[in-house]
């Protein structure tokens, strides 16, 4: 009976461990979000000078611009979420 009660409080211990670590897990993981959209970013700031190069349709380039402030804006998001 001593047993098992053991086992419930260490259960409850780990349980509450996990509630405080919650937090952290989830800034790690709006960080490496924020990491892979600069990546994003970046390569389509490269797409969009390639583009430039080949003289490809003024609509595609504005389309991929309007991605990439889109992007932008989904990122400032993000960083006002992150350091509140």
């Amino acid at each position: 009976m001593l047993l098992l009660l053991l086992l419930l409080l260490l259960l409850l211990l780990l349980l509450l461990l996990l509630l405080l670590l919650l937090p952290l897990l989830l800034l790690q993981l709006l960080l490496l979000l924020q990491q892979l959209l600069i990546l994003l970013l970046l390569l389509l700031l490269l797409l969009l000078l390639l583009l430039q190069l080949l003289l490809l349709p003024l609509l595609l380039l504005l389309l991929l611009l309007l991605l990439l402030v889109l992007l932008l804006l989904l990122l400032l998001l993000l960083d006002a979420a992150l350091f509140t």
